[in-house]
Order: C-alpha cells, then sequence, then structure tokens
C-alpha cells in the first residue's frame, strides 16, 4: 500500500497512490473515508487506520495524481530525528572513530519539500550537498521501547534526500545548523506500509545527481539497525505516531569527493529506494 499526502483544490488530504489499466498513476482519496475527523495521514496513522484503508484498494479512483500537488509524507511530524554516520562508508570517508552510541540531530518540519519540488540552494552557503536516505515513519508512540518490539512501532518507509549546507554544518561541532534550512529536506513520493515492504534489510538505495550514481548500498550496511535506532530515540523522547526517524547516508557525498562536488542550480537529484519509488528533486538558487 501507498499513501500521499496531497493539496487539490486548496485543500490538504492524502490517499492510496495506485495505478489503473492504463497506465496512469491514480488516487483514492481517503480524506474522511476513515473517520470524519481524519484527513491526513498522520492521524490515520495515530488512530490506527491503515488496516482500515486497505478495504479502498481496489475501490475506483477518485482523481489522478497530476490533479494534485503533493506534500511531504508526512507535513508536519512534531519530530525529524536524524541519523548521521550509519553506514561504514560514510564514517569511513569523514574520517571519524568509531561509536558506540548513534549520532542524532533534529530536522525541523518546516524546512521540507515533497517530490518534485525544488531543493532551495540558500544564498549563504557554497557548499550544499546531497544525503539519500531510508525515512522511518512511526506507528505507535512509545517511551523505552525495546528493540525485540521495535519493528512493531514502524508504520511504512519512504525515500529521504537529507540534503546539506556543509559550510554551515561545520561552524561548530554541532550540526543543526547546516541541516535545516528551510526547502532543503525532501520526503517522499509515498509511504510504503511496512506490511508491504517486509525486511528493510534486503532494500537497495542509490543517489543519483544530474543522472549520475553518487551512492549505492543495501540497508542491511546500516551500522545502526532501525530496532537499535527505535530503542535509542525513544529512550531519551517519547516517540509518537507519525514521528519521522532518517537512518543516516551511505558513502559517497559530495563534500567527501575528490574534488568536492556540490549541487548547483539547474541540477537534478534523485534518491531511489527499492519497493519505495524514486524521490526527485530539482535544484534551485534561493
Amino acid at each position: 500500500m501507498k499513501y500521499i499526502s496531497f493539496i487539490r483544490c486548496g485543500k490538504a488530504g492524502f490517499g492510496l497512490l495506485t495505478v489503473r489499466g492504463n497506465g496512469q498513476q491514480a488516487i483514492i482519496d481517503l480524506t474522511h473515508k476513515l473517520g470524519s475527523d481524519i484527513d491526513n495521514l498522520q492521524d490515520a496513522i495515530s488512530n490506527h487506520k491503515l488496516e482500515d484503508a486497505e478495504k479502498f484498494a481496489d475501490a475506483p479512483a477518485d482523481f489522478f495524481l497530476s490533479d494534485v500537488t503533493l506534500l511531504p509524507v508526512i507535513p508536519n511530524p512534531s519530530k525529524i530525528l536524524c541519523i548521521g554516520l550509519n553506514y561504514e562508508t560514510h564514517r569511513a570517508e569523514t574520517k571519524r572513530p568509531d561509536a558506540k552510541y548513534p549520532t542524532i540531530f533534529t530536522r525541523f518540519a518546516d524546512s521540507q519539500v515533497a517530490h518534485g519540488q525544488p531543493l532551495i540552494i540558500p544564498h549563504v552557503s557554497e557548499r550544499f550537498d546531497y544525503e539519500g536516505e531510508l525515512a522511518i515513519i512511526i506507528a505507535q508512540g512509545g517511551r523505552y521501547v525495546e528493540e525485540a518490539d521495535a519493528m512493531q512501532h514502524v508504520a511504512g518507509y519512504a525515500c529521504y534526500n537529507d540534503a546539506t549546507a556543509r559550510d554551515w554544518q561545520r561552524h561548530t561541532h554541532q550540526f543543526t545548523p547546516g541541516k535545516t534550512f528551510p526547502a532543503t529536506g525532501a520526503f517522499g513520493p509515498y509511504m510504503a506500509d511496512a506490511k508491504s515492504i517486509g525486511d528493510y534489510t534486503k532494500l537497495k538505495i542509490q543517489t543519483r545527481l544530474n543522472g549520475k550514481i553518487m551512492q549505492d548500498a543495501d540497508l542491511s550496511q546500516l551500522i545502526f539497525s532501525i530496532p537499535k535506532l527505535i530503542a535509542y530515540c525513544s529512550s531519551f523522547t517519547p516517540l509518537t505516531a507519525g514521528d519521522v526517524i532518517i537512518t543516516g547516508t551511505p558513502g559517497g557525498v559530495g563534500d567527501r569527493r575528490e574534488p568536492p562536488i556540490y549541487m548547483q542550480a539547474g541540477d537534478v537529484v534523485e534518491v531511489e529506494i527499492s519497493k519505495l519509488g524514486t524521490l526527485s528533486n530539482p535544484i534551485i538558487a534561493e
């Protein structure tokens, strides 16, 4: 099941993304169908309504993908927790030491854009870099979640581009200033529910810049697994439905290449994860 968030006729909604016989991508509108007060994906997750949504899978399409403007999969999560240095290839290229615990920073919800929308190079930055990542969307909240139970707390997965102003990231040892400029985090195009994905370690991730492969990895290569991340994060903050954990980027970032490669206005960056589609965004200058 593929879930999207969108705006149509000036109103936000959510629905199932499907393909009809003519090959067109169509939307089954779920806004208010799972309850009169459920008008967004985050509420559907919070109220445990995704299973109810499955009965609409074969319903007639309400409109086509071309009729809507996509929103980030979860437009306004209460928390976006970002994991750094979570692939050995990336840790090695940064020359950072092994770590006993995950590196964690935050991204603000209003820094996100959807699939197809531009990522904006801040005019105060000269080092705007890509970071293709897998995003986890939390199904049910909790505190001190045990690793053994952690996967029960996953609603689904999506592609994410945690693009970074590297010069601002390095102003101090704190990452956040470089990680949360407006319109620098791309999230989409859709969330695939956890049941349809199965074993996430079988997924492959690839980032392309203007069609050239820059990052290429398997999700089995995460240093800290998804259960470990959920258990660790839920220890220092209560997780709530719709929260997002971005699991880290593989080696191959532009900043660590010789010479460095940074995104420029006119570029197109794509993050593709098997079973999760391709997140594509043009790059523009502020």
